[in-house]
């Protein structure tokens, strides 16, 4: 529905809704209040953090008082240059802008923000403010390299938060839509928010899509399969070919645990699972479980063992193969290199080949993510995970969102609060708001051995199951996926893992993020890839050769892939094996969808 079909409330309606939706807040709130005097107002990031934060940039700010005076008189300077473009533009004069917008933001893309000369001058003194303040706070000399990081973050999350955009007065759009339905999208709005209010038990919980716009199994996940093998930690599911003959090697995928799988089955057309089958292969996905208290105790070694290595003995069983192919995305490319590794001390040879999706094995360089990961921290992440058993899938969602603040929450903000519209059905959306919680035991281990001491690239920094690990002595062949504009795995760090592999290696860096980087079907024919055969130890000297392709990055991985996984034999159905199937796929453990 236009904004022009929206029927304007008469007051007396609009009188009874908003006293309607503001005793719904206040309920709300309370809740959140009932929940803080019981111990459960834990954050990321933490509130005092924050404080802490600024308060040492700015005592180290002033205590250079020139430097402060310069840095003002530049504002001023700025600010001056802007009213004089501003009196020359409403003398009719043509004038370039004093700020404008970087390539990619896409809050100021109506044209009333340039057309209209009230809205252009709020945006460029907003553009010129916030560059101001981002700059002035990350150029203080006193700034150790973790405090000019985190000032650098929470100064941009700041100021996008008071971005001219937000607000209902120095919106044109939302003021023309205001005007247009006498203030309905206002009341819509209200109730918009009032609803994530409410989903947040007192804190904001912004819907981003359409939840009830898709199910699993119907619309999303569809791929045909059977759950061949479950343990506590994770259920097997066996796709069904969809081609008479396959490769003798099946190809086993070990998604994330930090969301669920379905990334790689979201609809047929950019499905990379049902791709896979209808590429020849008898392909087995990991689907972990969305772990409660009772799993607690679960360490690293737990995923490794009931998972990767449980699911190897469980695809003999199934196919009477011993050696496969394997696929780690994210974390389960993490949890995949250190397996490999494990397998290596122990000669275990049934990996024939591996491949990463973005995953990171050396965390010297995580980007904006450091910013959540110190002592301090982890102390007070780990005093709450000791209560609950576990992190609720929100906290790390919330971390995801806040590193792309303007695309994962403003741009929510705007459009359900300001506009009152509701959230469009996306797929990819809503797998973003599955959230899963982490285990205590294993998320600590990660984050301290991992992010914060960077242990896994020592030789012998982790043991796990009591072998002492060494990446280094992985000789499997290696395919490695970065995506340009990662923002969760930089691509510059997931690169340095070519320094450390044995055996050969193909470094493949695509265009675009974390997810649409991956999920890139060849028929979308999007964004394209770089390659070089070459491995120099700087990760700018390989993009520096590199070659830049169209298109998908899926037919290069499959042409490297085909000689490793054997001749052709007769499709396997899933449940004729030794291993009976037990439920049909997606399965039962993707489907549990905690409210927190």
């Amino acid at each position: 529905m236009s904004d022009k079909d929206r029927p304007a409330p008469d007051p007396m309606e609009a009188w009874i809704a908003l006293t309607r939706q503001l005793g719904r807040a206040q309920v709300a709130f309370a809740d959140f209040i009932d929940r803080a005097a019981k111990g459960d107002a834990f954050q990321i990031p933490d509130p005092a953090v924050v404080n802490d934060t600024f308060t040492v940039a700015w005592l180290d700010l002033l205590r250079d008082p020139w430097r402060l005076a310069q840095a003002q008189s530049d504002l001023l300077s700025r600010q001056s240059e802007l009213w004089q473009m501003a009196l020359r533009r409403l003398a009719g004069e043509p004038v370039e802008p004093v700020a404008a917008p970087r390539k990619g933001d896409k809050r100021f893309s109506a044209d009333d923000w340039n057309d209209q000369a009230a809205f252009d001058i709020i945006k460029q003194a907003y553009l010129i403010n916030a560059e101001w303040l981002q700059r002035t706070l990350s150029e203080t000399p006193g700034l150790t390299t973790d405090e000019r990081r985190k000032v650098d973050f929470y100064t941009r999350l700041a100021v996008d938060a008071v971005a001219p955009t937000n607000f209902l007065f120095t919106n044109p759009t939302a003021l023309a839509a205001t005007l247009e339905t006498g203030g309905r999208n206002l009341l819509d709005g209200l109730e918009n928010l009032v609803d994530d209010l409410e989903r947040g038990h007192g804190q904001l919980s912004i819907r981003m899509t359409d939840d009830d716009a898709f199910e699993l199994g119907r619309n999303v996940a569809t791929t045909p399969g059977k759950v061949v093998f479950q343990n506590e930690m994770m259920q097997l599911i066996q796709y069904a070919p969809s081609t008479p003959t396959v490769q003798r090697r099946p190809l086993l995928i070990v998604p994330p645990w930090i969301n669920k799988f379905y990334i790689l089955d979201l609809r047929a057309k950019n499905s990379f699972i049902k791709w896979c089958v209808d590429q020849g292969l008898t392909v087995f996905v990991i689907s972990w479980i969305n772990p409660g208290p009772e799993l607690s105790h679960k360490r690293f070694d737990d995923y490794m063992l009931q998972g990767p290595l449980a699911a190897l003995d469980a695809i003999k069983l199934a196919t009477g193969e011993d050696q496969v192919g394997v696929v780690g995305y994210c974390i389960g490319g993490t949890l995949m290199a250190a397996t490999l590794a494990y397998m290596t001390a122990k000669r275990d040879k049934r990996v024939v080949a591996i491949t990463y999706f973005v995953a990171l094995t050396d965390f010297a360089e995580v980007g904006d993510i450091r910013v959540f990961i110190d002592e301090r921290q982890l102390e007070l992440l780990e005093q709450h995970m000791a209560e609950r058993g576990f992190l609720e899938g929100r906290h790390m969602a919330n971390v995801f969102n806040l590193m792309r603040d303007n695309d994962l929450i403003w741009s929510f903000v705007v459009n359900n609060y300001l506009m009152g519209k509701e959230p469009m059905p996306f797929d990819l959306l809503y797998w973003n708001s599955d959230a899963t919680r982490m285990p205590a035991m294993m998320h600590s281990f990660y984050l301290r051995q991992m992010y914060l001491d960077n242990k896994l690239v020592e030789k012998g920094g982790i043991s796990l199951d009591g072998v002492k690990i060494d990446l280094r002595k992985i000789k499997v062949p290696t395919y490695m996926l970065s995506t340009r504009e990662d923002h969760i795995a930089p691509w510059a760090a997931t690169y340095a893992a070519t320094q450390i592999y044995g055996g050969p290696i193909r470094f493949v860096l695509a265009a675009s993020g974390h997810i649409a980087g991956v999920v890139n079907p060849p028929a979308a024919n999007k964004y394209g890839y770089w390659l070089n055969p070459e491995l120099p130890a700087l990760p700018q000297q390989w993009l520096d050769g590199a070659t830049q392709y169209p298109g998908s990055w899926w037919p290069d991985w499959r042409l490297w892939l085909r000689p490793l996984m054997g001749d052709e034999v007769p499709a396997r159905v899933p449940g004729e094996g030794q291993l009976a199937a037990i439920e049909d796929a997606p399965g039962s453990y993707v489907k549990v969808r905690l409210a927190e």
